[in-house]
């Protein structure tokens, strides 16, 4: 038989208070000193000659006395003791004690054994006593115990062990405990041990019985014929009987490791509803609950829960003591419990939040799906207990007012869509419905909320790039008349230029014509990037090159009172966009936060590569997963109000002083960014600053055959530093069929073309011009043509006239950028583009190269 040992850590004895220390027997110092004073006193009566020698005898048997006593001490014959050492009630103490005590000195020896020590080890007499290693030395079952027990005492520390003591000849076995201490604190007394055995079998016998029957009542409670679980306030479930986890075919083994939580054992949003208890400090709640619970495959049974939950007296929930019956057996023995069962989990189940009020607002039912919601407006549950309180206090009297209807029994009442209460802007839309007259004592109405918080957001964004699309239109048509106005103007001021020489009076006028018109044209290029119909010339690029290289602009831009941090990502991705339009979102948002710093503060521009997995985490709307690269431009300026921040992007909305803006700067942005293929984003909070965060999608490098980006910079630079060239002949020979709609542009066009030497045919819409082509048999040259035209458009023109000649040439000229109406255009057709407004060189030297190109 084996024995078990427990070791334990050692405790600290109770000191016992040490008794005073007492003298020998007064009587006894009383006698000696009436002695002596006797013999004194019966020397002096009898005179000093005849008392001499008597004094001289007592003086000595005194001395001789003390002398004796002297080395008597000094031989140990004679010692001073305590009176507690020999006190006989402090001795029975230890001889009679129930546990057995022993004492053994440095070299094992036992120098003091109690009664019941022998009687523990089986010592027939104090001369037969053996200290514990030899009491036990041969038996197995002890001997690890014995070793740690001899460890210790030799090292001066205290230790306990606890072991079962095999029985002979079929005996019953015991347990022991020993334990072992040093005598005292000394260093001499160290060197002593103190040891203690004890019997504790019939405590053991105790426990093991109690052990039993806790496993009686575990058995009991996991084999009863309903379920039982318990959940911690964190919502994990830290016990489950038998039957409940065989019901949801859980394995006992596996949620006594943990990990399993409320929520994936109760369907929808019944967790909620065990949650929901209003905390009242120092009570004990017992609701009654019928919702559905999970199986481990998905599967629900209804069930009704007896949910008991103690508070502390701080208000803090305990861990729950729930039982658990199962209903699935009333769908099959009664109809009525069957019907009860389908309402409540129709009634749990619904999407739709439901509650029953009474007049003053108070909830008396409510289903699982109120419960959540009204736990994420209210996490202190005011919400669960006032309907009122999920509501926010500027429409609470929609909803007084719908529920005060219903208790006076009125129907149809309207919706009442308010704001619900909480930190987040939610939205939801209540219908309130009276019930019964002879119910209205208890609950007034039925409320059914519906949260409307994403449908609201939807339609904003709906109806914001709906908004945007038709200002988009409405500025892109605006844009291209007014092109048609600037060409004219600005091709007929070419020829004013052409007729006047720099020392004519009127010449300086004439500049100032035109660079009005120069800066119209600006403004036009804005509109159409707004609408997203400018032209662009996208480059791959660098964006921490590219940025770095505005740095010296924009430092002159913003002042010396704003400082610049550029931040770069690294290993930027590259992006494909058009250089210069990246440049002015980049000055126009450094423009517009220098503005909002009058006094000064800090501008940052930082770059980073957001991964397809970041994209897809980020809450911005409209923005599909994918790679991008992204630039943040943020200031610490005066913030955008939070009523005006989705107006920004709308051209000619403008919050600066009349003059200091034209109310374009941030619908270019727009523009540019989409037009790009990119999405930009704001995000403000008045005082702090605003960051504008722009996501470039990622260009893929491999797809190019030319680094367009570093082959346009260096051409560029090459130019720059070249002498000026010749300027090149413009003039030319051959037929040009001029198709254009405005009468005024037409001319200018024409007449700017035949000072060059072309032969100009005019035509003012498409079927004039395939008019004129049929009459000149196809002997034509060159069309040069406008894009948006009545009747027939430039695109069918084009296709029309390849029927008739596959080889002609054509150059499109329009207000919108090419990609516009290239999509409307057949697969692989030639031709050349020119935007307006455009003067009357840019005219004749793209007639001139696309004329001798081959």
């Amino acid at each position: 038989m084996t024995a078990e040992t427990h070791s334990h850590p050692p405790t600290e004895p109770f000191a016992a208070t040490e008794p005073a220390r007492r003298s020998g027997s007064i009587v006894l110092v009383l006698l000696v000193a009436a002695g002596i004073v006797a013999v004194a006193v019966a020397l002096m009566t009898i005179g000093r000659a005849q008392a001499q020698p008597y004094i001289l005898g007592v003086l000595a048997l005194l001395a001789m006395i003390g002398l004796f006593n002297l080395f008597a001490f000094a031989a140990g014959i004679i010692r001073f003791t305590d009176r507690a050492a020999d006190d006989p009630v402090m001795g029975r103490i230890a001889d009679q004690a129930y546990d057995g005590l022993a004492v053994t000195d440095p070299k094992g020896h036992v120098v003091y054994s109690n009664a019941a020590y022998l009687a523990l080890t089986g010592a027939a007499s104090p001369q037969d006593v053996r200290p514990i290693e030899r009491v036990f030395i041969g038996n197995p079952d002890v001997s690890e115990a014995v070793f740690r027990l001899l460890k210790a005492a030799r090292e001066g520390k205290r230790q306990q062990e606890e072991v079962r003591i095999a029985g002979s000849d079929g005996a019953q076995g015991r347990w022991l405990r020993m334990r072992v201490r040093p005598l005292g604190q000394s260093k001499r007394e160290a060197k002593y041990a103190v040891w203690s055995i004890a019997d504790i079998t019939r405590d053991r016998e105790r426990q093991e019985d109690v052990f039993r029957e806790l496993q009686h009542a575990i058995e009991y409670l996991d084999h009863a014929p309903c379920g039982f679980f318990s959940v911690s306030p964190a919502g994990d479930v830290i016990y489950v009987n038998a039957t409940l986890a065989n019901w949801l075919d859980y394995d006992l083994a596996e949620i006594g490791s943990g990990g399993l939580k409320l929520a994936d054992v109760v369907s929808g949003d019944g967790a909620a509803l065990l949650t929901s208890i209003v905390a009242v400090p120092g009570e004990v709640k017992t609701e009654v609950f019928d919702i559905d619970l999970r199986m481990r495959g998905g599967r629900t049974m209804p069930v009704r829960l007896y949910h008991k939950l103690a508070f502390g007296a701080d208000g803090s929930p305990g861990s729950s003591r729930t039982l658990v019956i199962s209903r699935t057996r009333d769908e099959h023995s009664d109809p009525e419990r069957a019907a009860e069962v389908r309402f409540m989990r129709f009634f749990d189940h619904t999407p739709m939040a439901i509650a029953t009020v009474d007049r003053g607002g108070a909830v008396v039912r409510a289903n699982a799906r109120f419960a959540k919601l009204a736990q994420g407006l209210s996490p202190d549950g005011a919400a669960n207990k006032s309907i009122f309180r999920t509501v926010n206090a500027r429409d609470r009297g929609l909803l007084i007012a719908a529920i005060n209807q219903a208790a006076e029994g009125q129907g149809d009442i309207a919706p009442v869509e308010a704001m619900l209460d909480g930190a987040k802007e939610r939205w939801g839309q209540f219908f309130v419905t009276a019930v019964e007259e002879d119910e209205r004592d208890t609950e007034a109405a039925i409320v059914y909320l519906l949260e409307t918080t994403e449908r609201r957001t939807l339609e904003n964004q709906i109806n914001q790039s709906q908004k945007m699309d038709m200002v988009g239109q409405l500025a892109g048509g605006i844009a291209h008349d007014f092109n048609n106005v600037l060409s004219a103007i600005m091709m007929a001021n070419d020829f004013l230029l052409n007729a006047h020489k720099p020392t004519d009076p009127s010449f300086q006028d004439i500049m100032q014509i035109k660079q009005n018109a120069t800066r119209a044209a600006t403004l036009v290029r804005q509109l159409l990037a707004f609408s997203r119909r400018q032209t662009l010339r996208p480059q791959v690029l660098a964006l921490g090159d590219a940025l770095s290289d505005l740095t010296m602009l924009l430092r002159r831009l913003i002042g010396e009172k704003v400082k610049l941090d550029l931040v770069h990502g690294r290993d930027l991705w590259p992006v494909k966009v058009d250089v210069s339009q990246f440049e002015q979102v980049v000055v126009n948002l450094a423009v517009n936060a220098r503005d909002a710093m009058p006094d000064g503060g800090k501008l940052t521009v930082r770059t980073a590569n957001v991964t397809v997995d970041e994209a897809a985490q980020l809450t911005h709307k409209g923005m599909p997963a994918a790679d991008y690269v992204r630039i943040d431009i943020s200031d610490t300026g005066t913030g955008i109000p939070a009523d005006i921040v989705d107006k920004i992007f709308e051209p000619f909305f403008s919050t600066k002083e009349v003059g200091k803006g034209t109310g374009l700067g941030l619908s270019t942005v727009y523009g540019i960014v989409k037009q790009t293929g990119g999405f930009v984003y704001v995000d403000s909070v008045p005082g702090e600053g605003t960051s504008f965060r722009i996501f470039l999608p990622r260009h893929r490098v491999e797809l190019d055959t030319q680094p367009e980006a570093q082959g346009a910079n260096g051409a560029a630079k090459d130019a720059a530093t070249e002498p000026p060239k010749p300027r090149p002949d413009l003039t030319g020979q051959g037929t040009i069929l001029l198709v254009e709609d405005e009468d005024g542009l037409r001319s200018l066009n024409a007449r700017g073309l035949r000072s060059r030497g072309y032969s100009v045919i005019e035509a003012a819409n498409g079927i004039e011009a395939m008019e004129a082509l049929d009459e000149k048999d196809g002997a034509v040259d060159l069309v040069v043509s406008d894009v948006v035209m009545p009747e027939m458009d430039g695109p069918t023109l084009l296709r029309e006239m390849r029927k008739r000649n596959p080889n002609l040439k054509i150059i499109f000229v329009s207000g919108y950028a090419e990609e516009a109406f290239d999509k409307s255009l057949p697969e692989n057709e030639q031709f050349a583009f020119l935007p307006k407004p455009f003067a009357l060189s840019a005219l004749v030297e793209k007639v001139k190269e696309t004329m001798t190109a081959s």
